[in-house]
């Protein structure tokens, strides 16, 4: 989702991360409430259009029980923040999942009788998630892994590969094809 809402217009992304600043006015005592809609001027205006724009799409791609559960938010981030609690949990929760991923990564082998290209779909896996909950690994450590999770009947290729390219600026997927060249 943050793609489609990025292609669209980068502001209502921007505008659901960072809150939409709703316009308000502070009375005589102190408080701060919302400034009536009589008063909007032009930037009022444009604020509170983009707020509706990126709630509309929100709205549109989520299901009905979602809908339920955000439909009295007030702007687009507080719907997106109480989509964010629900799917990825909270930072415990994220941190969790990271600790598990990371474990994952860490203890990742070739499965016996596994072809190379089922094995890099599980690591890709690992990786996407990881990624989507912003803990990313670069292509060389990637790389690196890949070459150390391969069992001793591989190390000649491994070897090969290590001593013809250079792993520091080798994309994940260039190992990719000569493992499965290899494999035939």
């Amino acid at each position: 989702m943050t793609i489609f809402i990025q292609t669209l217009d980068y502001n209502l992304w921007d505008l659901i991360v960072d809150g939409p600043n709703l316009p308000t006015v502070t009375l005589e005592n102190g408080d701060v409430v919302p400034k009536p809609r009589n008063l909007y001027d032009d930037i009022d205006r444009r604020i509170v259009q983009i707020n509706a724009k990126a709630k509309h799409i929100i709205i549109c791609a989520i299901n009905s029980n979602d809908f339920n559960m955000i439909s009295s938010c007030i702007s687009a981030k507080e719907m997106w923040d109480r989509l964010e609690v629900t799917y990825e949990g909270t930072n415990q929760v994220k941190e969790a999942k990271i600790s598990m991923l990371v474990h994952e990564y860490e203890m990742f082998t070739k499965k016996e009788n596994e072809d190379i290209k089922s094995m890099f779909s599980r690591f890709t896996n690992i990786i996407n998630a990881l990624q989507a909950l912003d803990k990313t690994n670069s292509d060389s450590e990637m790389v690196r892994k890949i070459l150390r999770c391969l069992p001793r009947s591989w190390m000649p290729k491994v070897t090969a590969i290590e001593e013809a390219k250079n792993l520091n600026v080798l994309p994940l997927e260039d190992p990719l094809g000569s493992l499965m060249t290899h494999e035939l």
